[in-house]
């Protein structure tokens, strides 16, 4: 199987940790805080995009084609890769609510929608390290 690089997957996670961290450390009246909280909500949708193309490239194995898996939409990877033993049960469960809150909000980008993604970057982040590690660890099989 050949190897994916998730190079780029892994500096999306780590600039989104950076950046709320460095919104932790700002205050909400200040300029910084609306930069950084932009920034998070670029780098969560960054994160599950990317994170979705290498877990279809990963999952392509698992089908008779290639354009099999290219078919799936975003849901659909996650069970996949739960069905596969890539992700447990329960990520991929909280890979779903990611998604729904991106497709809920994908017209909102005010205070709201972004308010309600940083409440699930911390669990986000830990997830999409535990993929990258996943999509990589695959491919030593």
């Amino acid at each position: 199987m050949r190897e994916l690089d998730t190079t780029f997957l892994r500096r999306c996670i780590d600039t989104l940790e950076r950046a709320l961290e460095e919104l932790g450390r700002s205050a909400p009246e200040d300029i910084a805080y609306d930069i950084y909280r932009a920034a998070c909500v670029k780098e969560f949708e960054l994160v599950l995009e990317q994170g979705g193309k290498l877990l279809r490239k990963r999952l392509a194995a698992f089908f008779a084609s290639n354009r099999q898996a290219d078919r799936l939409v975003f849901k659909d990877l996650f069970r996949h890769a739960a069905r596969h033993g890539l992700v447990r049960v329960e990520a991929a469960e909280r890979w779903l609510l990611y998604r729904d809150n991106r497709n809920r909000t994908a017209h909102d980008y005010g205070k709201d929608f972004a308010e309600a993604t940083l409440r699930l970057l911390p669990g986000f982040i830990v997830d999409a390290r535990a993929l990258a590690d996943a999509i990589e660890e695959a491919g030593d099989g």
